[in-house]
């Protein structure tokens, strides 16, 4: 029988949804761009003989000069940063175009250089002594900026001189970030063949991921064994890359006189390790929750036995796609309902044109909110399917969005948070949504359906990222102790991880051993998975807080948001009465989830 090869092109009902990214610059050609980096050049310049030697000083610099230096310093390096994120956005929304990978590395270079004239600034900050730094930091004109100015000198054991400091920097460009974006331009320009009936077809990889939701058991294991194929192809590349930045990341820490390749992840989340630990080991006890829901998921589909690729499939077969304009009014009336407010800023991404949705040769994968800059605005990156889980993404990511927008107030230097708080207000923006299909579509059958897929974008979030995690160290520590790992050993590591979580319920095929090299964070950010675990144990705890107080929950929240990252996140979280540091925490956010899988069963049983 002959086969055909045909190559789509990627299309939905978000054709033509692409973002504007006018209100940073006009296109690639804006001579705003250049004038941006050559006029935060000279003010870095200026900067640095204005203020160097005048921070390190015997009894410390006054609070009025620290106060004037930190202004400056976070106007201009908002300056500065500017044209980075342009060229990362253009990057990202199309990486095979070579003209965007020449302005990305071109203002991240001209940023290095830039950033030059501003290191000795924390340097000589971190080195006053702490009963003056401390009595700074009470300074009432330093108000705004003391959680900025603490954080800094939380790192001083880490810093090096500023010398290694500048070479370190430097060398950045053509070593690490180098091969973040090796990886993701590899990723993006992969082909995957999906072989079903004689016909082949050739996809990206977003494409043949959404292989995996479908009804039809066939279409699935066909786009699973594209997949494992695919990265098979590209095993060499992908576990260099890895290997790499592992060891890069070691080297980093061992320079910088970090305990253990988690210390500075943890110091950069403004968490304890161990509370860390104790997130970990709290999910991976209730790993036979995972496995109830699967057991009941495999009856529910009338099959003996669960394989990884049969984890998303849909309950029924006649589910509904869901186009981008339904999309669009279900979430920003999810988020109008919470709050008027909130649904303002919400409606400004879709009619302001800040969503990139549309699919799209060479866009990267995955979805993404860049806070960009506060005289700006965030814009969101995600590839919409007109599946359901699509809507939970683009309610994700406005989540993010609208987190990012608020808290532009508190200026550039402190609008961001620590990962353990970034995905607070993501997570709880699918809450709401979630709640708002369930009241869209009340019939029993759907429901379930729904459910069901709350629960496993929950699992996700909860226990495959401490999955992802445990991973992540078992493959720094092996690359420590046995040297460069092979994509076998890479591979076995991947198995075993994911093993106690599926338990013998749900088999995993000996291809998906190789789908650890498609996942970016490991190569992006080590350790940063863990976040998406606390990020949505915190919120289910958030969304117990606002059914118990209702309408006097949502301004706290929505001040909660404003702060950014100008408070520690226990701080700002313990301001809505949660106490992140108790163990208790996570067991409440664990047993909301088994809570959801017996009403999952309850509904099923009524079928």
């Amino acid at each position: 029988m002959s086969s055909t090869t045909t190559t789509n092109k990627p299309t939905s009902s978000a054709d033509g949804v692409a973002w504007n990214l006018g209100d940073l610059y006009a296109s690639l050609d804006d001579p705003r761009l250049d004038q941006d980096l050559t006029e935060a050049h000279e003010r870095a310049k200026r900067f640095e003989a204005e203020y160097r030697g005048k921070i390190d000083q015997p009894n410390g610099p006054s609070a009025e000069l620290l106060l004037a230096a930190v202004t400056e310093l976070e106007s201009l390096s908002e300056q500065m940063d500017r044209p980075a994120i342009y060229a990362m956005l253009v990057h990202s929304a199309k990486t095979d175009d070579p003209k965007h990978g020449a302005l990305l590395v071109r203002t991240r270079e001209k940023r290095t250089e830039i950033n030059k004239h501003l290191i000795f600034f924390d340097l000589e900050w971190i080195k006053i002594d702490d009963t003056i730094s401390a009595k700074l930091l009470a300074d009432p004109a330093l108000a705004k900026y003391r959680h900025y100015l603490e954080q800094k000198r939380v790192w001083k054991p880490h810093y090096l001189s500023e010398a290694e400091e500048k070479i370190l920097d430097e060398k950045s460009n053509t070593g690490r970030a180098a091969f973040v974006r090796l990886f993701d331009e590899t990723v993006s320009s992969m082909r995957f063949d999906f072989v079903l009936n004689a016909k082949t077809e050739s996809l990206s990889l977003q494409q043949i991921l959404a292989k995996l939701y479908d009804p039809d058991r066939a279409v699935r294991a066909a786009g699973a064994a594209g997949i494992t194929e695919g990265l098979k192809a590209n095993a060499r590349l992908l576990t260099f890359i890895l290997n790499t930045v592992v060891q890069d990341h070691r080297s980093d820490c061992n320079l910088r006189k970090h305990s253990d390749v988690m210390a500075p992840r943890h110091l950069a989340n403004e968490i304890d390790g161990k509370v860390v630990e104790a997130l970990l080991t709290a999910t991976e006890r209730h790993h036979g929750t995972v496995q109830r829901y699967y057991r009941l998921k495999g009856k529910l589909l009338g099959l003996e036995q669960l394989y990884d690729y049969d984890r998303y499939a849909p309950l029924f077969s006649d589910q509904t796609a869901i186009d981008w304009p339904t999309a669009r009014k279900i979430v920003q009336e999810s988020y109008s309902a919470f709050s008027p407010k909130a649904g303002e800023i919400i409606q400004k991404f879709f009619d302001k044109k800040w969503i990139d949705a549309e699919l799209r040769q060479g866009k990267r994968g995955g979805a993404f909110s860049a806070s960009a800059v506060p005289s700006a605005h965030p814009y969101i990156l995600m590839s919409y399917t007109d599946k359901l889980r699509d809507v939970m993404t683009l309610a994700h990511e406005l989540g993010h969005g609208l987190h990012q927008y608020l808290s532009r107030g508190v200026g550039y230097l402190q609008c961001d948070t620590p990962l353990t708080t970034a995905e607070t207000a993501s997570v709880f923006g699918e809450m709401l949504t979630f709640r708002r299909l369930q009241q869209l579509y009340p019939e029993p059958r759907t429901r379930l359906a729904m459910l069901c897929g709350k629960i496993e974008d929950s699992f996700a979030t909860v226990f495959r990222q401490v999955v992802l995690t445990r991973f992540e160290q078992a493959v720094h520590r092996a690359r420590h102790e046995e040297g460069e790992l092979a994509t076998d050993r890479l591979n076995d590591l991947w198995m075993q991880a994911n093993q106690p979580m599926h338990g013998d319920v749900v088999k995993m095929t000996d291809g998906y051993a190789w789908w650890w090299s498609y996942i970016g964070h490991f190569v992006h950010v080590p350790f940063y998975c863990y976040a998406y675990s606390f990020g949505e144990l915190l919120v289910l705890a958030l969304v117990k807080k606002y059914e118990q107080e209702g309408e006097a929950f949502v301004p706290k929240y929505l001040d909660m948001l404003a702060a950014g990252g100008s408070q520690a996140p226990h701080r700002l979280v313990g301001q809505l009465g949660v106490d992140v540091n108790d163990p208790g925490f996570w067991e409440l956010g664990l047993q909301l989830l088994g809570d959801m899988v017996a009403e999952a069963e309850k509904l099923a049983a009524k079928l």
